[in-house]
């Protein structure tokens, strides 16, 4: 049965899963449906978010960033599966699979973000979450769900880290400021 993160908290992703090798970031999220007299006109409006993930060293330099306009990291260890521009469905919208055994050692930290480059801010987004699933047996680990609005355009939704040879992946959900994954760095750091 998977973990509800709450904000904040840490768990071993070793001790969810034995065996461990390669996972998938999963996350999704909903427009916002109006409320009011023009509602029916208007619709909810396409929310285009993007996932990505920023990896760092041991000295929390950025090594990599992965996101819809970089696919795939260059040792291939981490794909991200495409853009999706309007949030419409159910279950994730966007995705990045980690195989932890192709992933370059030098790699400590993984950080997660959802993040809107067209400009669209979290008061506009309903039910976004991410979660953890093991992508060998499709079991998910844990889940966070995001609860916080605001005029920001980005969020650092979890961070992952190598702990003695085992992952540890920690729930942020901290808003950010930036449209692009590289402007979302400085954020990433104050989270390591």
């Amino acid at each position: 049965m998977a973990i509800s993160l709450s904000k904040g908290q840490q768990i071993s992703l070793a001790e969810m899963s034995s065996n461990l090798k390669r996972i998938r970031m999963g996350v999704g999220w909903d427009p916002v449906i109006p409320q009011g007299l023009f509602a029916k006109l208007t619709g909810p409006k396409d929310i285009d978010l993007d996932a990505s993930v920023i990896t760092f060293n041991a000295q929390k330099e950025p090594t990599g960033i992965v996101y819809f306009g970089k696919l795939q990291s260059p040792d291939g260890a981490i794909m991200h599966t495409g853009d999706n521009l309007t949030g419409d469905g159910d279950g994730d919208d966007e995705a990045i699979t980690v195989d932890l055994t192709k992933l370059d050692e030098n790699v400590e930290t993984l950080v997660f973000f959802v993040n809107s480059y067209q400009g669209h801010i979290f008061d506009e987004v309903d039910n976004a979450y991410c979660r953890v699933v093991d992508e060998d047996t499709r079991t998910e680990l844990c889940r966070y769900t995001l609860t916080d609005k605001g005029s920001h355009t980005g969020v650092v939704m979890a961070v992952m880290s190598r702990n003695s040879g085992d992952w540890q992946i920690k729930a942020v959900g901290m808003p950010g400021v930036g449209r692009t994954a590289d402007q979302l760095v400085p954020d990433a750091l104050r989270h390591i």
